[in-house]
C-alpha cells in the first residue's frame, strides 16, 4: 500500500470508545470508514447514522468478508478482543484492538503468534503512549534531560454497577487489573526503557454482585531500579479518571490524559508535540501510518505483550491469596 492510497476501516463497537474513534478518524486524511458492526442491527443502523457510515452490520464475520475493507478496528467487550483479533487476521485484515489486548495470557500469545504468521498490522490500544502528555515526558527521556525515578498513578472510577463510559448497562463486567491496570502497567515499561522485574498485588473484598475486586493496589520495578505505585478503585466518588505523577531527577510532573502539569499544578502546552492533541486520534494516525508504509506500529501486539505476562504474573498472587 502507498502512502497515497485510502485506508479503508471497519470499525466495530458502536459504544463511548466507537464514538472517540470514529470522530478521530473522520480527522485522518485518505481514511474511509466502510462499515460498522455493533450488537445488534438496530444499534449498528444508529450508530452508523450518526457518525455517518454507510454500512451497518450485526456480525463481524459479514464485515470480515467485505472486499472493500481492510482494517478493523475493535472497541467491543473486553471478552471479545483476543478471539476476534484473531479472526480479523484470519481474514487477512489489519487490525487495532482497544485495550486490553486479552484478559487472560494464552489469548494474547495465541494473537502474537497469528500477527507473526499473517505478518499483517496488529495494534493495541495502549493510549497512554500517544497522549501529548505523556509523549512530552518521553522526548525528555529521549534526550537525556529527565530520568523517572518514581510513577505514582490513581485510576479511579465510582462504579458499583455494572455501567459503561455513557452509564448504560454492561452485558460484561470491567477489570482493574486486566483493563485498568495494563495501561500503567504498559506504560511504566514504555517510559522508563526497563523491563519490570519486580511486581507485587494486593486487592480489597470482592464485590458479591460484580464478582470482582473494587479495590487493587500493585507496586512495580523496573531493571534500572525506578519503582511505580498505582492505586485502582471502583469505590471512588471522584474525581474520576487516571492520574499521573512522573518523580524525575530534574523534576516531577502530572498527567491528566492530554493534559500535562509540573508538581507545582503549572500548566505546559503540549499543543506542539503532536499533529493533535487527542490521544485516540494519534493512536489511530500511528494504525493507519503503519499499514501505509508497511511496519510495526508503536504499541503492537509485539511491543506490549510484556505487560500481559505481568498482569497474569499479578493475577497468580492474588488468587494464591484469595485460596490461602
Amino acid at each position: 500500500m502507498t502512502d497515497q492510497q485510502t485506508v479503508r476501516i471497519a470499525l466495530a463497537g458502536g459504544g463511548a470508545f466507537g464514538a472517540k474513534h470514529a470522530a478521530a478518524l473522520r480527522r485522518i486524511d485518505g481514511v474511509e470508514v466502510t462499515a460498522v458492526v455493533s450488537s445488534s442491527l438496530d444499534s449498528a443502523r444508529k450508530f452508523a447514522a450518526e457518525q455517518g457510515i454507510g454500512r451497518a452490520s450485526a456480525s463481524l464475520d459479514e464485515v470480515l468478508a467485505m472486499d472493500d475493507v481492510d482494517a478493523v478496528i475493535l472497541a467491543t467487550p473486553t471478552p471479545m478482543h483476543a478471539a476476534q483479533t484473531l479472526a480479523c487476521l484470519e481474514a487477512g485484515k489489519h487490525v487495532q484492538v482497544e485495550i486490553p489486548l486479552a484478559d487472560a495470557l494464552p489469548d494474547a500469545e495465541a494473537c502474537l503468534a497469528a500477527q507473526q504468521r499473517t505478518g499483517l498490522v496488529t495494534m493495541v490500544g495502549h493510549t497512554r503512549r500517544f497522549n501529548p502528555s505523556h509523549q512530552w515526558i518521553r522526548q525528555r527521556i529521549q534526550a537525556g534531560e529527565y530520568r523517572i525515578q518514581q510513577m505514582d498513578v490513581q485510576t479511579y472510577f465510582f462504579r458499583r454497577t455494572n455501567l459503561n463510559a455513557l452509564g448504560q448497562a454492561r452485558s460484561w463486567t470491567d477489570h482493574l487489573l486486566w483493563h485498568h491496570a495494563a495501561h500503567t502497567v504498559d506504560l511504566f515499561a514504555y517510559q522508563t526503557g526497563s523491563p519490570i522485574v519486580q511486581a507485587n498485588a494486593i486487592q480489597g473484598p470482592v464485590h458479591p454482585g460484580l464478582g470482582i475486586a473494587m479495590d487493587m493496589s500493585i507496586q512495580l520495578r523496573a531493571a534500572n531500579g525506578a519503582i511505580c505505585t498505582l492505586s485502582l478503585s471502583f469505590n471512588n466518588d471522584g474525581p474520576l479518571g487516571t492520574f499521573f505523577r512522573y518523580i524525575g531527577d530534574t523534576g516531577t510532573y502530572l498527567a491528566r490524559y492530554d493534559d500535562l502539569l509540573t508538581g507545582k499544578d503549572e500548566p505546559i502546552d503540549v499543543s506542539g508535540v503532536d499533529v493533535s492533541t487527542d490521544g485516540i486520534e494519534l493512536q489511530d494516525r500511528e494504525f493507519v501510518a503503519a499499514i501505509r508504509e508497511g511496519r510495526e506500529p508503536n504499541s503492537s501486539v509485539t511491543q506490549v505483550l510484556n505487560c500481559y505476562r505481568t498482569l497474569a504474573d499479578l493475577e497468580r498472587q492474588l488468587d494464591a491469596a484469595r485460596t490461602s
